[in-house]
This record gives structure tokens, sequence and C-alpha cells, in this order.
């Protein structure tokens, strides 16, 4: 079992007592880039998804977010608002990528009855039948990043994280245990 998460309360732009604002003073551990795992993080995330992209664009003609919203309506029927925190997007990206889905007749939006200001999104068959077509070549994708880890890596480097994101979730103020 896992060690819960104890996020720490930082306030931001706060310096820590020991620390000086002064900028010609010399801190005791400067700041390199390429080892702040946050701009690590960031990084291979930019490259993966370059990666992808390009094959979801060239042979599907989809944008990321649109294979994202996609993703999570495969396992059915979500409102915009429950598609926002399951795809780790913006509500103008999920809105723009339900729109031309639903344009491509890949999605259906249609009125939640309690909540006429709410949509229901849903995979339409086409959307199923090109979901089936694109998972394989995701999951190839995965593999092929993965290939040069060990199983027990791979499946440490998914435990970490979903760690970092329940730390930086807790840390934000926004603590969504719903994906």
């Amino acid at each position: 079992m896992e060690p819960p998460v104890r996020a720490a309360r930082l306030t931001p732009f706060k310096a820590a007592p020991s620390a000086s604002l002064d900028p010609a003073e010399p801190t005791e551990s400067p700041l390199v880039l390429s080892d702040y795992l946050p701009y690590r993080l960031s990084t291979a995330a930019a490259a993966v998804s370059r990666l992808i992209a390009r094959a979801y664009e060239d042979r599907f003609n989809l944008s990321i977010p649109q294979w994202r919203l996609m993703s999570v309506l495969a396992s059915g029927p979500l409102t915009q608002h429950a598609a926002l925190a399951r795809t780790a997007m913006d509500k103008v990206q999920v809105s723009r990528a339900a729109q031309d889905l639903v344009e491509r007749q890949l999605v259906t939006r249609t009125a939640v009855e309690d909540d006429r200001r709410s949509h229901r999104l849903a995979l339409t068959p086409a959307g199923r039948r090109l979901f089936a077509e694109i998972a394989p070549l995701a999951l190839a994708y995965e593999a092929a990043l993965l290939a040069g880890l060990a199983p027990g890596e791979v499946v440490i480097l998914k435990r970490l994280l979903g760690r970092l994101e329940t730390a930086a979730s807790q840390l934000s103020g926004f603590d969504d245990t719903r994906r």
C-alpha cells in the first residue's frame, strides 16, 4: 500500500526564512532547469504529444484534444464538465474539440434534461469505429516509448506519476480524484 501524500502548504512568492532575496547574493542550491522536475515532466510530455499528434493528425485528421475527448468518451457518455476533469484540458479546449467532433459526426452533443445549460457528449457509431481503429496505434506508441524499461519500472513509473499528479492537485487546491 502506498503511503499517503502529505502536501505542504506553500505560500506563493514567499521566501524561506534563510533565503536571501538579493539577486547579487549566490543561493545555496541554484535552479538548474535541466534538473528541475516540473521542467523535465513538461518537456517529456510535450515530446510525446508532438510524436503522437503527428500520427493522429496525418492518419486520422485529429488533434490531441479531439483524441483525448474521444478516449474518455469511449468509456461512455459524459457531460462537458466531467470531460474537463477526465481529459486535464481547459474549458475552451474541450468545447472546441467537442464542436469539431460534432461537425465530423463522431460525437453527439445533447442537452441534459435536468439542466439545459449542461450538455452530454457521446461517441457516435462512426466515432466508436474510429476510436477502435486508433486505439491499437496509441497502445503501440505507448509500448514503443516504454520498450527501454523493465516491466517493474513501468509499474513504478505509473505509480510515481499518479502520486505526483495527486500532490500537484493538492498543492494547487484542486483535488480531483475522479480520473
